[in-house]
């Protein structure tokens, strides 16, 4: 499926968002603006599929590069910076869940503009991936967003949604099914 292919993010990015947190631990602030390029989507994207709103979204963004900066000296390298990121996304986004203990709904602009900075993602495409993600439940949205757009693995998806690995591994084999099906009813 055409979505699979927006994802898998080069096996450089690791190393270098681990050189981008060294630097900001360093005082770099050109550092935290290039983390910022390379997180943006996958922070917005992750943030957004918890809380429903583009606003709230936009705010665990700011506040998870605010985080980054402040702690970035005691993140520990193992090549696990976007799970690292992610985890403190999902912390921020769960506060803020509790904080206005309500959630909106999700519109397909939303979705959209997750994808509008993706170059090799058409506009016929972005509007195809947002009327594909309607047929999966929010958990499965997540879970596909999670390992399809943001590139984690399967056992760094389980780990922050804190759902065992076989759930992840069944639910994404489940959604591809149903993205499969609702593709072959679009086409």
């Amino acid at each position: 499926m055409f979505f699979m292919t927006v994802a898998s993010p080069a096996p450089q990015d690791g190393a270098l968002l681990d050189s981008c947190i060294a630097r900001i631990a360093a005082g770099e602030q050109e550092a935290l603006s290039q983390l910022y390029d390379k997180v943006r989507p996958a922070v917005y994207g992750f943030a957004l599929s918890i809380l429903k709103n583009a606003h709230d979204a936009e705010d665990v963004l700011q506040d998870t590069l605010l985080q980054i900066w402040q702690a970035a000296g005691s993140y520990h390298s193992h090549g696990k910076a976007m799970a690292w990121v992610m985890t403190i996304t999902r912390n921020l986004s769960y506060d803020r869940l509790r904080q206005r203990a309500r959630t909106e709904s999700l519109g397909d602009e939303d979705w959209l503009e997750q994808l509008a900075d993706r170059p090799a993602v058409t506009h016929e495409d972005r509007l195809t991936l947002a009327a594909l993600l309607e047929s999966l439940s929010p958990e499965e949205q997540q879970i596909v967003t999670l390992h399809a757009l943001t590139g984690l693995k399967h056992r760094e998806v389980a780990a922050l949604l804190e759902l065992p690995l076989a759930t992840v591994l069944s639910k994404y084999a489940r959604a591809l099914k149903k993205l499969q099906h609702a593709w072959k009813e679009a086409t």
